[in-house]
């Protein structure tokens, strides 16, 4: 039987994967797109089988005696023929591993802990830039203040200005955003 159908999480997640990784190699897209897919998931079934192969192969060598040599050879010759299979079919597959991935296996680490470093740092960005943004906004309204009590007549003036160019600038959006049937779309305001 497939491991594959055996395991269906691993077809789910090369599926996952293919999706996140996988280059289209042709201009066509969609079609190269779902080669490339189903070539990953050969792959992973593939490697789903060699490890199966790998765990017969550490039973039969733990209790080797004599009588399981010939099991010992067919299984050994089994993994090579599987590993071949395997090289084969990933030369189909162009997929872009972060080097922080692989030097975390290598390290014998949860490669999700890249994933976790990574989102954890962007939230970390995040909320350095939120900071900033939020520190010239400050800085703006806190300008227009000291500005309005020195020439409150240019802030005024400054504030139709700027009204008037956000309508337009809103009224140009709506314009953009018409249906071919003629409605316009409407985004909700906050």
């Amino acid at each position: 039987m497939d491991s594959a159908a055996l395991n269906p999480s691993a077809t789910a997640a090369a599926a996952v994967a293919a999706g996140n990784g996988v280059q289209a190699s042709e201009a066509g897209g969609e079609r190269s797109e779902d080669a490339s897919k189903q070539n990953l998931a050969q792959v992973t079934s593939s490697i789903q089988k060699t490890l199966g192969l790998l765990h017969q192969l550490n039973l039969t060598v733990s209790s080797f005696n004599s009588a399981s040599q010939l099991p010992l050879l067919q299984r050994l010759n089994a993994l090579v023929a599987e590993l071949d299979t395997m090289q084969k079919l990933a030369e189909g597959c162009d997929i872009q591993v972060p080097m922080e991935v692989v030097n975390l296996i290598d390290d014998g680490k949860n490669p999700d802990e890249f994933t976790r470093d990574v989102l954890n740092s962007c939230i970390a960005k995040n909320q350095i830039t939120k900071g900033k943004t939020d520190a010239f906004k400050s800085l703006r309204k806190h300008l227009l203040e000291e500005l309005e009590q020195a020439f409150p007549e240019d802030v005024e003036q400054y504030r139709e200005i700027r009204a008037s160019s956000a309508a337009e600038a809103k009224r140009l959006a709506q314009s953009q955003s018409t249906l071919p049937n003629g409605d316009v779309k409407v985004k909700a305001e906050h």
